[in-house]
């Protein structure tokens, strides 16, 4: 008989779902955006050395392999978690967590043009459109938007167009490579911590104590959305297979309602449900039958990769990526790559 994977994929979901209210506490407790990624990077790498110590993995030499997994990290950890961070600065924890969701749209707008197997289709057509429009009544385009919120709306989204690009470019370049997913995950976090580790003293000085509560946050930004739950997320795929792992997506941005909702006191308005609806059901089309699935690996963002250990996929057609990272967590479930909490 099977092992339950029921419990690995709510939890890897609540994981994921509550990074953006792990990024809230943080940059309302004055931690500069670089910092965010920065801090959630270096906890996410310490966790995932440790894992490959523990299987006993060792980090591949070829620069090569390292070039591209500095292209990946650019994109899917370094530059969409600091527009991640910045953007909670200026919007809601819940309205982070919504725009992450258009995550998998982006992707498959970025894969019909750099990935040649992809092709478009009169369903993901239409599923790009319907998200279109649930991006527009997330915004309430009717009755104006406010600069503040339009400027953390545009980082926000802007990050999920690097995600899109770092998919593809993942698919394309990264996603063949011999070694395990965690190996993968390890040279790509380790990356985007060196970038950051740059980036973040010249752009923001440097750190200061937050205080308990934002520093215990950022730990479990790190550690627990990237590394442990890049372990769950292996660990639901074997058991229960990719195309099961991969609607964490659709279950991700209730969570981060609920815990921005619920815990931070944030407003909810209708039409972000509303939109939010829409937005999942443009992923729910595009990811339809007859489409082929472009793997990503949250990107809460935003986690984890897998690679040929997992099961053969079972068939579902459409485009699977994460959901933290979303900063969150998005799952895609076929390539080594890790966005954290995520994120998205």
């Amino acid at each position: 008989m099977r092992r339950s994977w029921v419990p690995g994929f709510v939890a890897l979901s609540a994981i994921w779902g509550s990074s953006f209210a792990l990024i809230k506490i943080a940059v309302d407790a004055g931690v500069a955006p670089p910092w965010v990624a920065l801090w959630r990077c270096l906890f996410g790498m310490l966790t995932l050395w440790l894992i490959c110590a523990v299987q006993g993995a060792r980090l591949p030499r070829d620069p090569r392999a390292w070039g591209h997994a500095a292209v990946i990290a650019l994109l899917l950890n370094s530059v969409p978690f600091m527009l991640v961070a910045y953007g909670e600065t200026r919007i809601s924890s819940v309205l982070a967590g919504v725009w992450n969701a258009v995550t998998p749209l982006a992707t498959l707008v970025f894969a019909l043009a750099l990935v040649r197997s992809e092709r478009p289709t009169p369903r993901r057509l239409l599923g790009l459109g319907l998200g279109f429009v649930g991006v527009l009544v997330v915004l309430g385009v009717w009755q104006g938007v406010e600069s503040g919120v339009l400027d953390g709306t545009l980082a926000c989204l802007g990050s999920t167009a690097c995600y899109g690009a770092g998919f593809a470019y993942t698919k394309r370049f990264f996603s063949g490579r011999p070694e395990s997913a965690s190996v993968l995950s390890a040279m790509q976090i380790t990356s985007a911590t060196v970038q950051l580790g740059l980036i973040a003293p010249v752009t923001a000085g440097a750190p200061s104590w937050p205080g308990l509560p934002a520093m215990t946050g950022l730990l479990v930004l790190g550690a627990v959305s990237t590394g442990v739950a890049y372990v769950v997320n292996f660990r639901v795929i074997r058991v229960a297979g990719s195309t099961v792992a991969s609607t964490v997506t659709y279950l991700t941005p209730v969570w981060s309602t609920a815990f921005g909702w619920l815990l931070l006191g944030e407003p909810l308005s209708w039409n972000t449900l509303a939109g939010a609806v829409l937005v999942v059901g443009g992923v729910v089309l595009t990811r339809g039958p007859g489409g082929q699935r472009l793997a990503g690996g949250q990107p809460v963002g935003g986690h984890r990769a897998v690679r040929a250990e997992q099961p053969a996929d079972d068939g579902a057609g459409g485009v699977d990526v994460p959901a933290n990272t979303y900063a969150g967590g998005d799952p895609g479930t076929e390539v080594g790559q890790v966005r954290g909490g995520g994120p998205q």
